[in-house]
């Protein structure tokens, strides 16, 4: 498959949340920053969201999208319709919304995302694809689809790290310092309530 993706001269990567012809094991909440807000804002609305999602017994894995924003990658049992987790992240992400209703929005239109962060609860639908983990972004100096800590998060959202997308060579020297960090998601998580 990578062989055939490289004689494709294909850059980008763009998957589907999870295996094709099942129910979803894993749901995928988007992180879109509408300027000014940036990853920085990204990073502070995903530690709420952990939180949230870790009161359901949900974990959440954080990865930069490569471009301006971030995407939390939480496993889930495989055992619910995609219409299930879809509803339950934009019942979450509602929910965020209306307690931080300056910073976050749940709602898709262009209109009222300046200086917030879009929770995109819609990716989790099966006619749907994310950036690939580690995948690079074409761009003037590409970018990767970046794994991360949360330490790096809560670094990030205090301004103590300037929050960034990481170049390739970075990533490479990433695994081999951390690990594969979303190494988890391949173990099924609970289903949402």
């Amino acid at each position: 498959m990578h062989i055939a993706v490289a004689n494709l001269a294909a850059l980008e990567l763009h998957t589907p949340q999870w295996r094709i012809g099942a129910d979803p094991d894993l749901m995928v909440v988007d992180l879109d920053p509408g300027a000014p807000a940036g990853l920085k804002e990204c990073c502070g609305v995903a530690i709420l969201m952990r939180d949230r999602l870790a009161e359901d017994g949900l974990s959440a894995y954080p990865k930069t999208s490569g471009k301006k924003g971030m995407q939390l990658c939480v496993p889930v049992s495989g055992t619910q319709d995609a219409e299930t987790v879809s509803g339950y992240a934009k019942r979450v992400a509602e929910e965020l919304s209306a307690r931080v209703p300056g910073s976050i929005t749940a709602k898709m239109a262009k209109a009222v995302r300046p200086g917030k962060v879009f929770i995109d609860w819609s990716q989790n639908n099966a006619a749907k694809t994310t950036v690939a983990p580690y995948s690079l972004r074409a761009q003037g100096s590409p970018t990767a689809s970046t794994p991360l800590t949360w330490d790096e998060v809560a670094a990030m959202a205090l301004g103590e790290e300037p929050a960034r997308q990481f170049a390739a060579a970075e990533v490479l020297a990433r695994v081999d310092e951390h690990g594969d960090l979303l190494a988890e998601l391949l173990t099924p998580g609970p289903p949402v309530p």
